[in-house]
C-alpha cells in the first residue's frame, strides 16, 4: 500500500549516493499525509466511541456485584414515559417524586437489612444566592434524598452522591439528567445487596431543581439535616446523550481524589485542560459541583457524558438517545467509585489532604495519570530544560560533523526558529482568517452537521500555516554548505524550543495545561537522544523513522484530546448565542489541536521534493471544502439529529406610567435566537416571520429592552433578542402583583414599599430606582446593595417555587435626598412565566409552534409582563 511504499522510497533515499539536497520524491507525499489521517480514523475514532457490553438481567447471577445495565434501561424506559419535568410542574413535583420513592423502596425490599439500613427524605428547602447578576430566589423546591449506611458503622463522615431529576421545557430530559439519575438508583441497589459492606454512610441526592439553576443543590447543602456530614462529592451530569463520561473537574485542592478515580473508575476519561477551560466560564453551562463546593466547601468530583450534544434541552433527548452501553460504562465507572470513596480513611478529616491541585489525563482511556500539580511545575520545567540541553547537543554535533563553526549553525537555527514562530502564528491565523471570512458571508456553522468539512475548512489551512514560511525558505535558499536532513531536523528543534519556553511561560502563571507541551517534548527528546547515540542523527534521513515511531503516542493523544473538545464544543455553538461568531472558537481547538498533533510531523513535509505543490494542493483541499461548505452540504440543520434552537416567549405586555395611565398594551413573540445565524435560516420556510424586528433600540429607554427576559442569560443578551408583534395572547393561569403599603421612615429620606407577588412557579422582577434614588434595604439577599461595583442595574430577582405556592411578600427600600417620595421613584417590571405543560398555550400560539420546519426546536413558554413605574 501507500505506506510501503513511503517506506521503500525512504529507504531508497538513504541508500542513494550522499547528497546534500536528496529529497524523497514528491508523488510520496500524498501517502504521507493521508497516513496520519488513516490513524486518525483507524485508532483515535473507534478507541473514543469504545463502550462496553451491557450486562444483561440474565448474566447478573453469573456477574455478581456488577452494574446491569439492562435493569437501568428499563427504568429509564418509565423516567422517559413521565415527559416533561419542569420545576413547579405535576410532572416533576408529583409524579417524578412518586417515582422515585417508589424505585427506592423497590430497593428496599431487595436489600441486605442484616447488613444496612436505608433512610429517605423528601426535602423542601426554600432560600436564595446569586446567580452571576441575578438573585436567584426558591421556595419548597424537592429533594428526594437516601441514605443508604452499614449497621454499626460510627463513622459520621457522609459520601455525597447527586444528579437531578427535573429538566427543560419541552425536553424529557432522559440523558440529562435521567441516564445519572438511574445509574444512582442501580448503584444503590447493588451496594444495598452486595454482602460487601462500607464504612461511610453513603447519601444519595436526586435533587429536583437544577436547570432552574441550581436551587435544589443550594438547599440541600445549606439546609439538609445530613449536608454537614458530607465530606466528598461525585456529582454525575450529562451534557448530551450516551457515549463515555468525562472527569471534567475535581478537587479543588485535593489530589488524593484523582488516586481514587485512578484505582476504580474502569473506563477513565479525564483531562486537565477540560477544568481549566470550564472553570474559565467560557462555556454556557453550570452544574451543581460549583453549589456544592462554594457553599458547603465538599471537594468532589464531577463527572458527565459529553456526546451527543446536539440533543441536549431539547425533545430529542429521549430514551431513544441513551445506548444501553453508555449505561454500562457509567456504571461502571460510578459503583466502584463510590464503593471505593464509602471506605476511604480521607473521608475522616478532608482538609488534612487538601494539598493542591493535581494534572490529570487519560491515554485513549486505556489508562489514567495523575500527578501533583507541585510535580507537574517539576516536569514542565525539567523537561522543557532537558530538550533545550539535547537540541543544543545537536546543534553542535550538526557543527562538528559538517565541519562549520558553530556560530553558523546557529545563525541557521536562529533563521528557522524565526520561521516557525511565523509558521504558529500563520497556524492560528489562516483559520481564523477563514473563520471571518465566513462569519462575514453570513456562513458561519457550515460544520455543525457535517464535522467532516472542518477538515478542509481549519486543518489544512492550519497545515499549510504551520509549515509554509519554512517550505519558502527551503525552496529559495541555496546554502549548500550543510545537509538538508539538518535543515530538517534544524526546524524540529525549533518546534521542541517552542513547545519548551511555552511549557515555561505558561507552568509560571500556575497553569496545569501545559502538561501538553511537556508530552510532545518528552517524545521528541527521546527520539532525539536515541539518534545522537545512535548516530543515526549525522546518517542522512535515517532519524526520520524513529523521530516518527516516537510521534505516534502524542499524535495519538492530541488527537484524541481535541476531538473530544470538538466533540463537545461544536453542538454548544448552536447554543452559545449570536454576540460570538462560533467558527472563531472551532478553528482556534482546531488550529491548536494541529499544531500539537502535526508540529512535528508537517515539517516533514519538506522531506518531499516539489514540497510547494503540496501546500499548493492543500490550498486546493480548502477551497474545494470551502465550495462545499457555501452548498446545501453547508446548511447547518439537520432534522431530530442536529437541530437549530429557538425559543420564544408568548408575551402579553401592559406599561403602567406613575399617574396610573397606559402607555404600552400589546402582545407579542418575544425570541432570543441561540446561534449565530439568528432567524435567516428560518426565511423562505413555512414559518411566518414577517414584522419581526430588533429589540435593541429599545434597550436605552425601556425597562429590560422592554422585554420579560427569563434568566440571566437571557438577561444577559437580552440586547440581541427579537419581537414579532402578534394578537392577544392569552395568559393560561393567575397573575398577581399587590402593593400592600407604602411608608416614609422618621428620617423623611427612605420610604418602604411593601408588595405581595403570587402567579405561576417561575416569576421574574426587575427593578430600577430612578434619578437620584438608590436602594438601601429589601428583603432579598443583601450582595447587590453590599457590593455596588460587581453588579449592574437594573436589579433582576429571579423567583420559582416547587411544592410550596403560597404568595412571596417582600420589601425594598428606597433613600432619597430631598425626601420627595410624591414623584416617580422607581421603574418595577414583573414577569409571569407559564413554562411547564400544565399550562396551555392558546390556539394562535399552537398554530405558529406548528409552523416552523421540522430542522427547529422550539422552547416556548406564555409570558404575561408588566411595568410600573412608582
Amino acid at each position: 500500500d501507500g505506506n510501503v511504499q513511503l517506506d521503500v522510497a525512504l529507504i531508497d533515499v538513504l541508500k542513494a549516493p550522499k547528497n546534500r539536497r536528496t529529497k524523497v520524491p514528491w508523488f510520496y507525499a500524498p501517502a504521507f499525509l493521508l497516513f496520519w489521517l488513516a490513524l486518525f480514523f483507524a485508532v483515535v475514532i473507534p478507541l473514543f466511541n469504545r463502550l462496553p457490553d451491557g450486562v444483561t438481567i440474565a448474566e447478573e447471577p453469573q456477574k455478581p456485584g456488577q452494574f446491569v445495565a439492562e435493569r437501568a434501561q428499563r427504568i429509564l424506559l418509565d423516567y422517559d414515559r413521565i415527559g416533561p419535568k419542569v420545576v413547579g410542574s405535576i410532572a416533576n413535583e408529583e409524579i417524578t417524586v412518586a417515582f422515585l420513592l417508589d424505585e427506592v423502596e423497590k430497593v428496599r425490599s431487595s436489600m441486605r437489612e442484616d447488613l444496612y439500613s436505608l433512610e429517605v427524605d423528601v426535602q423542601q428547602a426554600s432560600g436564595a444566592y446569586m446567580h452571576w447578576n441575578m438573585v436567584n430566589m426558591y421556595q419548597g423546591v424537592q429533594n428526594v434524598v437516601v441514605k443508604l449506611s452499614t449497621r454499626g458503622s460510627p463513622s459520621e463522615s457522609y459520601l455525597l452522591v447527586n444528579s437531578h431529576f427535573d429538566s427543560k421545557p419541552s425536553s424529557p430530559g432522559t440523558g440529562d439528567d435521567g441516564t445519572m439519575v438511574i445509574v444512582m438508583l442501580e448503584v444503590l441497589r447493588q451496594i444495598s445487596i452486595s454482602p460487601q459492606t462500607f464504612e461511610h454512610p453513603i447519601v444519595f441526592l436526586f435533587n429536583g431543581a437544577e436547570e432552574n439553576p441550581l436551587q435544589a443543590s443550594h438547599g440541600f447543602i445549606t439546609q439538609h439535616k445530613w449536608a454537614k456530614n458530607c465530606k466528598t462529592l461525585v456529582n454525575l451530569e450529562v451534557a448530551g446523550s450516551g457515549g463515555r463520561d468525562l472527569l471534567f473537574q475535581g478537587g479543588p485542592n485535593h489530589p488524593w481524589l484523582m488516586e481514587y478515580y485512578k484505582n476504580n473508575a474502569k473506563h477513565p476519561f479525564a483531562t486537565t485542560m477540560a477544568e481549566e477551560i470550564f472553570q474559565s466560564g467560557i462555556l454556557p453551562s453550570d452544574t451543581d459541583f460549583r453549589i456544592f463546593r462554594d457553599y458547603g466547601h465538599v471537594p468532589g468530583l464531577d463527572i458527565a457524558q459529553v456526546s451527543n450534544g446536539y440533543v441536549y434541552h431539547t425533545e430529542f433527548d429521549n430514551y431513544a438517545a441513551v445506548p444501553r452501553n453508555s449505561l454500562q460504562n457509567a456504571g461502571e465507572n460510578v459503583l466502584p467509585l463510590v464503593r471505593a470513596f464509602a471506605n476511604a480513611s480521607e473521608l475522616h478529616d478532608t482538609e488534612a489532604h487538601a494539598e493542591g491541585h493535581a494534572v490529570f489525563f487519560d491515554f485513549l482511556g486505556l489508562f489514567f495519570v495523575y500527578y501533583r500539580a507541585s510535580t507537574g511545575i517539576i516536569l514542565n520545567s525539567c523537561i522543557a530544560a532537558v530538550s533545550i540541553a539535547l537540541v543544543c547537543v545537536s546543534l553542535w554535533r550538526m557543527a562538528k560533523v559538517s565541519e562549520l563553526s558553530l556560530w553558523q549553525i546557529s545563525t541557521w537555527f536562529g533563521i528557522l526558529l524565526a520561521l516557525h514562530v511565523l509558521g504558529m502564528i500563520l497556524c492560528l491565523g489562516l483559520p481564523l482568517l477563514m473563520a471571518v471570512v465566513f462569519d462575514a458571508g453570513d456562513r458561519s456553522l457550515t460544520y455543525f452537521t457535517n464535522t467532516w468539512l472542518m477538515i478542509g475548512l481549519f486543518v489544512c489551512p492550519a497545515i499549510v500555516g504551520l509549515s509554509l514560511p519554512t517550505t519558502v525558505y527551503y525552496a529559495l535558499r541555496k546554502n549548500l554548505n550543510i545537509s538538508h536532513a539538518y535543515h530538517l531536523q534544524m526546524s524540529l528543534h525549533a518546534h521542541c524550543i517552542v513547545l519548551s519556553l511555552i511549557a515555561i511561560i505558561l507552568t509560571s502563571i500556575s497553569l496545569r495545561t501545559p502538561y501538553l507541551c511537556m508530552i510532545s517534548t518528552l517524545f521528541y527528546s527521546a527520539s532525539l537522544l536515541i539518534n545522537l547515540l545512535s548516530s543515526l542523527h549525522d546518517r542522512g534521513y535515517f532519524w526520520v523513522p524513529i523521530m516518527q515511531i516516537f510521534q505516534l503516542m502524542p499524535f495519538f493523544y492530541f488527537c484524541s484530546l481535541f476531538y473530544t473538545f470538538l466533540v463537545i464544543f461544536v453542538p454548544m455553538m448552536g447554543r452559545n448565542g449570536s454576540s460570538i461568531n462560533p467558527d472563531l472558537l472551532v478553528c482556534i481547538l482546531c488550529a491548536v489541536g494541529t499544531f500539537f498533533a502535526l508540529g512535528f510531523v508537517s515539517p516533514l513535509i519538506n522531506m518531499f521534493s516539489w514540497s510547494k505543490f503540496v501546500m499548493l494542493a492543500l490550498g486546493i483541499v480548502t477551497f474545494i471544502f470551502s465550495m462545499i461548505a457555501v452548498s446545501d452540504v453547508g446548511f447547518p440543520y439537520k432534522a431530530k439529529t442536529s437541530v437549530m434552537r429557538v425559543n420564544f416567549l408568548h408575551v402579553q405586555r401592559t406599561f403602567y406610567e406613575y399617574d396610573g395611565s397606559l402607555s404600552l398594551s400589546d402582545s407579542g413573540y418575544y425570541f432570543d435566537f441561540q446561534d449565530r445565524r439568528l432567524q435567516y435560516p428560518l426565511e423562505d420556510t413555512t414559518v411566518n416571520l414577517t414584522g419581526l424586528q430588533s429589540i435593541n433600540a429599545d434597550c436605552d429607554k425601556l425597562l429590560m429592552c422592554g422585554v420579560p427576559c427569563f434568566n440571566h442569560r437571557w438577561c444577559k443578551a437580552r440586547s440581541t433578542g427579537h419581537w414579532m408583534a402578534r394578537e392577544e395572547v392569552t395568559i393560561p393561569g393567575n397573575a398577581s402583583i399587590v402593593l400592600l403599603a407604602k411608608s416614609i421612615f422618621p428620617s423623611n429620606a427612605t420610604a418602604r414599599y411593601e408588595f405581595e407577588l403570587s402567579g405561576p412557579p417561575h416569576m421574574g422582577l426587575f427593578i430600577q430606582p430612578l434619578g437620584d434614588v438608590s436602594v438601601s434595604d429589601w428583603s432579598f439577599i443583601r450582595n447587590m446593595l453590599d457590593e455596588p461595583e460587581d453588579y449592574k442595574l437594573p436589579y433582576q430577582i429571579f423567583f420559582s417555587y416547587g411544592k410550596d405556592n403560597s404568595p412571596l411578600k417582600f420589601h425594598v427600600d428606597f433613600v432619597k435626598p430631598d425626601g420627595n417620595f410624591e414623584v416617580p421613584i422607581f421603574e418595577l417590571g414583573v414577569a409571569w412565566h407559564y413554562v411547564s405543560y400544565d399550562y396551555k398555550r392558546d390556539e394562535a400560539g399552537i398554530k405558529f409552534i406548528n409552523s416552523f420546519p421540522d430542522f427547529v426546536h422550539v422552547m416556548e413558554w406564555p409570558t404575561l409582563y408588566k411595568r410600573y413605574v412608582l
